[in-house]
């Protein structure tokens, strides 16, 4: 099970890592016109914002396991993941982009999956 929780922080950090560097590095314009509609109704800081969380939460799904110090922040960025799943869920169902909200239930489920066996029993 461990090596199952490792891989699936693993992935869950790559993709946050680059979907957060993204909406960090381009213009908030560029992600609307793009794959990112949702960006629109948000301020340029507000989508930025998101992405720096995005990717700190990125490196805490595996820095500090990798280097065996704060060990907690594992399941504790892995919550904050699931919260902010939770939240773009929300405003893709508002916005009516039901084909988002599936790939948000997806990424939900695998960080409610790392912060179950890292907080309970397969902690570090």
């Amino acid at each position: 099970m461990n090596v199952t929780l490792w891989i699936v922080a693993g992935l869950l950090a790559f993709a946050f890592a680059l979907v957060g560097l993204m909406k960090v590095a381009k213009p908030k314009e560029e992600l609307a016109d793009g794959g990112m509609p949702w960006a629109a109704d948000f301020s340029s800081g507000a989508v930025k914002a998101i992405g720096a969380v995005e990717v700190l939460a990125a490196i805490g799904l595996v820095l500090p396991a990798l280097l065996d110090t704060a060990t907690i922040l594992v399941p504790l960025a892995a919550t904050g993941l699931a919260v902010t799943m939770v939240g773009a869920a929300v405003v893709h169902a508002r916005r009516k982009e039901n084909s988002a909200i599936g790939l948000n239930v997806v990424l939900l489920a695998l960080a409610v999956f790392v912060a179950w066996g890292r907080f309970g029993p397969h902690s570090f």
